[in-house]
């Protein structure tokens, strides 16, 4: 089963890796009754209601502890770009709470701490499996998931109509999508057939899609310098001039690719879900698929999660309330009702009203895409250094600058530097 992880800043990763953890949970320290049927107070530290959904989050911890009496949840919230710098605080000191966020990029390394409650009993059917499996270690659940978002494929009907193409399906592959895109494509006029960014981000997804990896099995090289991974730079850098915009002509700068297919001059846009809210209703008909692949499909898909201190002294209250905020009716109407990402959850009736919404017509793609997750490789505390240099070899590549097969056999050579560091 393929896994998936977000970023985490290098810095916090790197104290991430290197925690000294003692002590346990102050959030149960005034709390003697345990998990024997006294009441007991939980405490849930998170970044994920901040910046809006505060009342949200309020409004699913009301319907958890009317559905028991005996457990308290305090709520700590924080801002994503602090959170994990005061998480490395809390597990170094042994203050953490009993339940906390993680993503799927911090995971890792604070499981491999030791600091986690195996999660007993847990109705793994409720979840959707690839995006659970991301948060268990050996066949051990140590998380659940509260949300994902993935990468699709958004595209324009009336370009597509226009130019005779058939619409996106399932089946594609970058050959299809590659032959759809210059037909697509009327530079003079403006009119582009694809955009997707020349980063690292995508690059680790191609890789996959080729059927290669960007790391070797154990993580510890680069395993890019292959035919897989020569294909997936050219696949991307191949598209810049010819059915992309190049860098000079805006490429690469905020929000211009999102005006670029608001305005109707752009025919098929990989990107985000959470793009869809943003672009909303547009002057022409637009909808979703999934991204084609080369050699198999992947998909990038990003993910949160909660799970439960070891040191917590109510271990079974606070996995209560984990299973809850993760997989309950009353959690799923809260965030589909706010628009407030996408619950984890396997039962497709429970998210019929997201499904039914347009546009786009096919939101199913956003689910379909979750069958095959690219890996996101975990990097280690040069992540960010490793992300630039990809970057920057493809986009020497994409300008003409550089050879494909000598920019990745050297890039690949500065990767094992840093991942040796």
């Amino acid at each position: 089963m393929r896994t998936t992880k977000t970023l985490i800043t290098a810095t916090s990763l790197a104290a991430l890796t290197g925690l000294v953890l003692t002590g346990c949970s102050t959030a149960s320290s005034s709390d003697s009754g345990g998990d024997s049927g006294e009441k007991v107070t939980i405490t849930y530290s998170n970044f994920i209601s901040n910046g809006g959904n505060e009342e949200n989050l309020q409004k699913i911890v009301d319907a958890f502890e009317e559905e028991n009496p005996d457990i308290t949840v305090e709520v700590q919230t924080a801002p994503y770009s602090d959170y994990f710098t005061q998480l490395q605080t809390d597990l170094a000191a042994g203050t953490q709470a009993d339940v906390f966020d993680v993503d799927a990029g911090s995971f890792p390394n604070i499981a491999a701490n030791g600091v986690l409650a195996p999660l007993e009993g847990v109705d793994a059917s409720a979840y959707r499996e690839s995006v659970l499996d991301v948060y268990s270690v050996d066949g051990v659940q140590y998380g659940l998931p509260t949300s994902f978002s993935d990468v699709v494929l958004f595209y324009n009907k009336e370009l597509f109509d226009a130019a005779g193409v058939d619409y996106p399906t399932s089946d594609w592959t970058w050959a299809d999508e590659k032959a759809a895109a210059e037909k697509l494509t009327d530079a003079a006029s403006g009119v582009w057939g694809d955009y997707q960014p020349i980063s690292y981000y995508e690059y680790y997804k191609a890789v996959d899609q080729a059927g290669g990896s960007f790391l070797n099995e154990d993580g510890t090289a680069a395993a890019f310098d292959s035919e897989a991974g020569l294909a997936a730079a050219e696949w991307l850098a191949g598209k810049s001039g010819t059915v992309m915009p190049t860098a000079a002509d805006g490429a690469g700068t905020p929000d211009f690719d999102t005006n670029l297919f608001k305005d109707g001059k752009l025919a098929m846009w990989h990107t985000g879900i959470w793009m869809i809210s943003l672009v909303g209703d547009l002057p022409f008909e637009w909808d979703i698929a999934v991204e084609p692949g080369d050699v198999q499909q992947a998909s990038a898909t990003f993910s949160n999660a909660v799970v439960v201190s070891e040191s917590s002294e109510h271990k079974e209250a606070a996995q209560k309330w984990a299973e809850f905020l993760t997989s309950s009716k009353t959690m799923v109407d809260v965030r589909l009702e706010a628009g407030w990402e996408l619950p984890a959850i396997s039962d497709e009736s429970l998210l019929q009203p997201y499904l039914e919404q347009t546009p786009p017509a096919n939101r199913q793609a956003v689910f379909d895409s979750l069958d095959n997750i690219a890996v996101a490789p975990d990097l280690g505390p040069n992540a960010t250094q490793i992300q630039d240099a990809v970057t920057n070899a493809l986009g020497e590549i994409a300008a003409g600058r550089a050879e494909a097969d000598a920019a990745i056999a050297a890039l690949a050579e500065q990767v094992n530097a840093l991942l040796e560091q």
